[in-house]
């Protein structure tokens, strides 16, 4: 299978209209090797100020050396890396400071207090105490500021290290697997916080395996497969890149559906299925020609296109070995 790069529509810019002071983070063909392994294989892709971007891959897919490239903290063996409109390698001491980070499991010492632990990174990116005193505020964590950190729940850890991760005011966010071990309601706050972020017009990289969680928060996602870019785009542009159809269910349905001459060539199994880029044509031939107004749709969700496109590249794999 070719890759899938959806290419932007509607309000959505070519990367030539984006100047490059919008752009937060723009990778250009970037390959990780080590030895005779591929890290990552000529990666490319761009986020915006103000944006959300899903690195999605199964494990070992290149989005853990994707941030880790992005954070300074290992250099691609090809290929360059631009934030916030330098060069990476060149402006690292000085992204560091805007540069926010919440890892995957994300482990303070546990004889301090979240007050302290707050403290020690503050003084770390030259923030002020009044930031720390904000930040447990906002957060809520007033009540167990001053007890260590051993006695804090896994929500309450999470909202500790995205505190950190925000201290400094980052204009990039990078957060691996932010809301695992997480209930629905401590997820939901992370979630509203990440939102605050990027209305402020951080940009916001998230790498996670709960896309029913992040789906509704995203402006774009990247599939990675074996340390290669295997779709990019919007969840609209990701569904059209998909083989799966959109759905339109009948709580009735009528003999004008099954027999119009237009709408058979969609109908199928007692519903309509189609292509994303129909929809707004069949609702209006639904409407206005059929009469028809009870119906309800359903687009693929992002972890339904995520398994489509995997699926695709692995067939592909497999006819060309």
């Amino acid at each position: 299978m070719s890759t899938a790069t959806p290419q932007p529509r509607g309000n959505h810019r070519s990367r030539a209209e984006t100047t490059m002071s919008e752009l937060a983070i723009q990778l250009t063909d970037v390959s990780l090797k080590y030895n005779d392994f591929t890290a990552l294989d000529g990666v490319s892709f761009d986020v915006e100020a103000g944006q959300t971007m899903a690195l999605l891959g199964h494990n070992g897919a290149g989005k853990s050396s994707l941030i880790k490239i992005i954070l300074g903290l290992i250099m691609p063996t090809s290929g360059t890396v631009n934030i916030l409109g330098q060069n990476a390698q060149e402006s690292q001491a000085h992204n560091s400071v805007r540069l926010g980070y919440l890892p995957e499991d994300a482990n303070f010492y546990d004889k301090l207090t979240g007050c302290e632990v707050l403290s020690y990174f503050a003084a770390l990116k030259g923030v002020n105490q009044p930031r720390v005193a904000s930040l447990i505020e906002e957060f809520g964590l007033e009540y167990a500021q001053h007890r260590q950190l051993k006695t804090y729940s896994k929500g309450m850890k999470q909202r500790l290290g995205v505190a950190q991760a925000i201290l400094s005011e980052p204009k990039v966010l990078l957060l691996d697997e932010p809301t695992v071990g997480l209930d629905p309601q401590a997820s939901q706050f992370l979630y509203g916080k990440i939102n605050q972020l990027k209305l402020a017009g951080c940009a916001v990289v998230i790498s996670t395996h709960e896309l029913s969680l992040a789906e509704s928060h995203l402006d774009r996602a990247l599939i990675m497969a074996k340390g290669k870019r295997l779709a990019i785009g919007s969840c609209a542009e990701l569904r059209n890149a998909s083989s799966i159809k959109t759905r339109i269910h009948f709580s009735e349905l009528s003999e004008r559906v099954k027999t119009n001459a237009y709408l058979q060539q969609f109908y199928q199994d007692g519903l309509l299925q189609f292509d994303a880029d129909k929809k707004v044509d069949i609702v209006k031939h639904l409407v206005s020609q059929c009469q028809i107004f009870d119906f309800e749709i359903k687009e693929p969700r992002l972890e339904d296109i995520y398994h489509d496109l995997m699926g695709q590249s692995l067939r592909s794999s497999v006819e060309q070995s």
